[in-house]
């Protein structure tokens, strides 16, 4: 690879190269930034299971025969929690919303025309709360909702004022889904300034120079303006992008470009003892750490890209915008940053300026006397650490899945609050009721209908089940379900799935032949959790075999790939296991989304392999001319500042995700975090050095 590296890295460490690479990355972020910008061409109605999942196939059938039925529901909930709710303040509330003819409102119940029978069943038990169904229309992203919500949010707001105690919230599917837009849009800011701050504070303190702290961040920025301005032109061209795939992005590309700068800045300071030119400095700087930083942007580039062969379309869509912003930083790691520390030379390291010819040992602090301890004493060290890892890993036994979303966001939230309400006073399948679809050769009669919801409703986990649609010739009819249980839930969800099974003769013992289809929220949750556990081995499995066969062109060793990746896997179970527990003891997080182990595992295997990596090279370049023992204790000893360094840089930059109102990104940022920690200090520091001692002998 060097003998293609090297002619670049040379180039841009001249006075004339580094001064058009400068100019280059410059006018292409100028450029670039003349397009569209990302947010134009972010999604809300984001379809994260395959097209062939049947709970999509359930929505595509039931658009086919009732095409009109299709918008998205919603819950107006009424509230008075020091009594009973006064039926003048709802029929105000209601009649307010409706002058206002918002655009995108589908239908609202008008309660003023029902008769008292049928108006009690929009009461709770107690009479402190009363719900209303409305729709929104089909095709609709969250960003509408948000806006639609908002508007009637504020009527209601300013009519219920009038009336004491009189609380007013919109929840289900379409209150849900405007408030997630509305969170990640305020978190966004909050969580890039977060960032920056964090990086800027712990580059000062750990470097103590400030052009140290700036240079890194000046190319950080380029480079994300450049990745962002991509990516928009790419969702001009038809590419969905989403919220929470962009802010994660964001973390990836903060952390893997401050990450290279401090690999380049490191050996360029050595050399600029050894060169007195700064361009000569930095020339012999790349062709040590060149080949390195780039291998390790390849292997986060093809973890990434692995994601392409996920069924699960959150975490397919990462790869060409995860991939994008790797393939930019690569390029940026062997251009802009090297041409960057160039320009600014011994000045960059100010106060603490390298001066050639007064090269000495440096001192290595706390790495000095551990390297030593580690290669004399490898069982010891290995030892103590493998039993630690093996201990936090045994911990994911006790790992348990949550499906109910709402309960991620602030507790605040007008969704939420009005979820939990609607959840304590009524049946709790009445937040986000199922839709069953029956498809018969034949037309069903009322009786037939009857008898059906009669099978339905004899499941006690069934609260109801409401005929809510025939077609004309009676061939297909659509039932809205309740459950007695939270729909959100895992016990749902078992209920679904045994339901689901059991159609065949659920039918038969109405005496309907046909095929019966599951829509909804808590179907479309079963299929998550199916294809979601189908993809964590898929995912696992290929992304393995690809780091170790990079491994394998980088070492040139057939044992060595297989232990530094053994000690990313074993890292990444011991995080695992370490955070359920602590997510639980310290943040009360019972159980997590089945979406943080695959992003942790995407990110702390892509990531932690590079610590590996930058170990691995500098022992092989000193084992050339060094026994096994002394090559890996100078590596251990020059590489431990800076990875250690790095390490805790890149764990406060996911750290940053804990500023998001969102659970789900929270406990993401707070186990990578923990993972990157254990990585850099006990795996790479102590783990796989004794690994490198029992494995590879002197010749």
């Amino acid at each position: 690879m060097n003998k293609f590296l090297n002619p670049i890295t040379d180039w841009v460490s001249t006075k004339r190269g580094m001064w058009i690479t400068i100019i280059v990355w410059f006018v292409g972020m100028i450029g670039l930034s003349m397009g569209p910008t990302l947010n134009d061409y972010k999604v809300a109605n984001f379809q994260s299971l395959p097209d062939d999942a049947q709970s999509i196939i359930a929505d595509q059938k039931l658009e086919e025969y009732f095409p009109n039925d299709q918008g998205t529901p919603g819950i107006l909930v009424f509230h008075n929690p020091e009594g009973d709710v006064q039926l003048e303040a709802v029929q105000e509330i209601l009649a307010g919303i409706t002058a206002a003819e918002l655009d995108g409102v589908e239908s609202i119940v008008d309660i003023s025309q029902l008769p008292p029978p049928a108006l009690e069943g929009f009461y709770s038990e107690d009479g402190t709360t009363m719900i209303v169904p409305m729709a929104l229309e089909a095709g609709l992203g969250s960003a509408d909702f948000a806006e639609i919500n908002d508007e009637a949010s504020e009527i209601g707001r300013d009519i219920a004022a009038d009336f004491n105690a009189m609380e007013f919230y919109i929840t289900g599917p379409a209150g849900i889904a405007g408030d997630t837009v509305k969170l990640f849009e305020q978190a966004d800011f909050v969580l890039l300034i977060a960032t920056v701050l964090i990086i800027l504070v712990l580059l000062i303190v750990i470097y103590r120079s400030p052009l140290l702290a700036v240079i890194p961040l000046l190319a950080t920025i380029i480079v994300y303006q450049v990745v962002n301005q991509t990516l928009a032109f790419m969702g001009a061209g038809g590419l969905e992008l989403t919220s929470q795939t962009t802010s994660i992005m964001s973390i990836l590309l903060f952390a893997a470009v401050i990450d290279y700068s401090l690999f380049v800045f490191s050996r360029f300071r050595e050399e600029l003892n050894h060169y007195e030119s700064k361009y000569e400095a930095m020339k012999y700087a790349m062709r040590a750490t060149g080949e390195p930083v780039f291998f390790a942007g390849g292997t986060v580039l093809a973890a990434m890209l692995v994601l392409f062969f996920a069924d699960f379309r959150d975490y397919s869509n990462f790869a060409p915008i995860f991939g994008t912003a790797v393939f930019v930083i690569m390029i940026a790691s062997i251009t802009l940053i090297p041409a960057l520390f160039t320009l600014f030379g011994r000045k960059a390291f100010w106060p603490k300026v390298p001066k050639y010819g007064e090269a000495k040992e440096m001192k290595h602090g706390i790495w000095g006397p551990v390297a030593k301890f580690v290669v004399n004493k490898p069982l010891l060290s290995g030892g103590l650490v493998a039993i630690l890892l093996l201990v936090s890993a045994i911990n994911i036994i006790n790992l348990e899945f949550e499906f109910d979303t709402v309960k991620s966001f602030p507790d605040d939230l007008p969704s939420r609050v009005g979820y939990e309400i609607v959840e304590s006073k009524f049946d709790k399948g009445e937040i986000a009721p199922s839709t069953l679809l029956i498809e018969s050769d034949e037309p069903i009669t009322e009786e037939t209908a009857a008898v059906l919801s009669e099978e339905l409703t004899a499941y006690e986990e069934i609260a109801s089940a409401r005929l809510s649609g025939q077609t004309e010739n009676g061939e297909a009819v659509k039932y809205s379900i309740a459950l007695s249980l939270n729909p959100y839930s895992v016990e749902a969800l078992d209920f679904m799935e045994d339901l689901r099974a059991d159609s065949g003769s659920l039918l038969q013992a109405a005496d309907i032949d046909g095929e019966a289809h599951f829509g909804g929220i808590t179907p479309k949750l079963v299929d998550e959790r199916a294809v979601n556990n189908s993809d964590i081995y898929k995912i696992v499995a290929l992304e393995t075999l690809l780091i170790l066969v990079l491994l394998f062109v980088l070492t040139r060793s057939w044992k060595m790939p297989f232990y530094m990746m053994a000690t990313i896997l074993f890292s990444y179970l011991s995080a695992l296991g370490l955070g359920i527990f602590l997510v639980d003891v310290l943040f009360g997080f019972e159980a997590i989304s089945t979406r943080v182990p695959v992003y942790a595992f995407i990110f702390l295997v892509a990531l932690g392999i590079d610590y590996n990596i930058i170990l691995v090279s500098r022992f092989i370049e000193e084992r050339k001319s060094l026994r096994v023992k002394d090559a890996l204790e100078i590596a251990i000893r020059n590489t431990g500042g800076v990875i250690s360094s790095a390490g805790i840089i890149l764990a406060a930059t996911f750290a940053a995700l804990t500023t998001m109102p969102i659970a789900d990104l929270f406990i993401f940022g707070f186990m990578v975090s923990i993972g990157i920690l254990i990585d850099t200090f006990l795996v790479r520091g102590l783990l796989l050095p004794a690994l490198i001692l029992f494995f590879e002998k002197d010749q």
